[in-house]
């Protein structure tokens, strides 16, 4: 299944990262899966050598593909999972039995699928074509690494839309699609049906679809057309077949009463804020009753063990107290409503401050106007994504349109932003301990894994100075 290549001998993660970074970029997909297939045939189809959830959506594709592979894991499976994009570093987007692959592991997969990159490449440019993604790339690798391990499970996150996603050379046991929004419209299309058209293309025959709740009949029309015109393949449904019976908030989380075909598992924890992220364990446990090999009803017990210890990073992640400093990685209208109204339900904040990165790509103003009304202040900085940072100037202006310019702090560095954001609320906090205080750290992933890297408590203990600093608005 591999083909030797001494050149390859002594990289360095540093050289074979450089070597994938020089292709084309995720954001600026290519749609098409002729170079994959033609990869896949060279390596004699690893795809097919474990069972697949394959998931899509707008937002929770994250999310929910951490919970499908926890608890896969839980029941004693052995997992791969594929997930993008990364916070920190790209080894977290391979992991196998919920351990990302170590650098060793992960130069070991660019070596074993380099000669079949090269000769897809040369294949492609004869065609006419473009070498292999930067995504392509990766995605190659976790599948031979998933066939390598071997896995029996993979749980496989939808890069882009679905249709023509490089995941899309996979066929899902269970397919997720979870809730369609407007997201990503210079490719996938400029209305909430076109979008949809391009997620239901993952489902393939003999599936089971498991669709998240949505905004619009059209959207659930259109996914259920898609599953009743394939044999062996049929839908469940968020709010039909399946059901958040009940969910109460609790300390770290939430408790929820979650109902599938199969039977109702009652008060189960699950370690995450939002209402949104009951629906997301809703859908993960209804793939994973498709997945594992049992009759009915998965053990409550394993269940309530694999939700209450989820590790979620990115999405509402408490990473700091006093004050409470959360992460989340929503960039899109869809995403924001979510987090603010999981902020508003689970914190008891009398203020809270904004640390906002976007793209330029984004609906920036309609973004920043979600997030209006949470926000006490907003400090705007610019992330470590040059080129589709949006200039720490422009949003600016923009945001001092939605929140007025008293409301508004201009950092261009992040980790002057963040010290902005703690002085603003050690102004206000009296008795110094934090509590009704908070930060919320969004508007990207990138933005997100840029706090989080300044933010690891290990690496980075002094980044936050002494309270009482001076608060100064540029």
């Amino acid at each position: 299944m591999s083909l030797e290549h001494p050149e390859t001998d002594g990289l360095t993660m540093k050289q074979v990262y450089h070597e994938i970074l020089s292709r084309a970029p995720e954001h600026k997909p290519q749609p098409s899966l002729v170079r994959m297939r033609h990869a896949l045939d060279l390596m004699g189809h690893p795809e097919k050598d474990f069972r697949v959830v394959h998931i899509t959506g707008t937002d929770g594709k994250g999310s929910t593909s951490m919970m499908t592979e926890a608890l896969l894991r839980a029941y004693g499976l052995r997992t791969g999972l594929y997930t993008s994009p990364h916070l920190e570093r790209v080894n977290e987007r391979i992991s196998i039995d919920g351990t990302p692959l170590s650098d060793e592991r992960f130069i070991d997969a660019f070596e074993q699928v380099k000669g079949f990159i090269d000769l897809t490449d040369e294949w492609a440019q004869k065609q006419g074509g473009e070498r292999m993604s930067f995504f392509e790339v990766l995605t190659l690798m976790a599948i031979w690494a998933f066939a390598d391990a071997p896995v029996d499970v993979a749980v496989v996150e939808v890069g882009m839309g679905g249709l023509w996603d490089a995941t899309n050379v996979v066929d899902g046991d269970a397919c997720i699609i979870n809730t369609v929004g407007m997201d990503h419209m210079q490719w996938l299309g400029n209305t909430i049906e076109k979008i949809a058209t391009e997620k239901a293309g993952i489902i393939k025959e003999n599936s089971t679809v498991i669709e998240g709740r949505q905004s619009k009949e059209s959207v659930e029309k259109i996914i259920a057309d898609k599953a009743h015109s394939l044999p062996g393949t049929s839908l469940m449904r968020d709010g039909h077949e399946l059901e958040v019976v009940s969910r109460t908030p609790a300390v770290g989380g939430q408790v929820a009463t979650l109902r599938t075909p199969n039977g109702t598992y009652t008060d189960v924890p699950i370690k995450a804020f939002g209402e949104f992220q009951a629906h997301n364990a809703l859908l993960a446990l209804a793939a994973c009753e498709v997945v594992i090999p049992v009759a009915g009803a998965l053990d409550g017990k394993i269940v309530e063990k694999a939700f209450s210890t989820l590790s979620i990073p990115g999405r509402m992640e408490v990473i700091r107290h006093s004050p409470t400093i959360l992460l989340d990685g929503g960039h899109n209208p869809l995403a924001l409503q979510a987090v603010v109204k999981a902020v508003n339900e689970s914190f008891a904040f009398k203020q809270c401050v904004g640390v906002v990165s976007m793209m330029k790509d984004k609906q920036v103003e309609t973004c920043l106007g979600i997030l209006e009304p949470l926000m006490s202040q907003i400090v705007v900085t610019e992330n470590s994504e040059i080129g589709r940072v949006m200039p720490v100037d422009d949003l600016y202006k923009i945001a001092c349109s939605v929140f007025g310019k008293d409301r508004v702090y201009k950092e261009p560095l992040m980790t002057d932003a963040i010290q902005q954001a703690v002085n603003l609320v050690d102004a206000n906090d009296e008795e110094g301990l934090g509590y009704g205080h908070g930060i919320l750290i969004t508007g990207s992933f990138v933005t997100v894994g840029d706090a989080r890297r300044l933010l690891e408590v290990h690496n980075n203990k002094n980044l936050l100075k002494p309270k009482n600093q001076r608060v100064h608005n540029k």
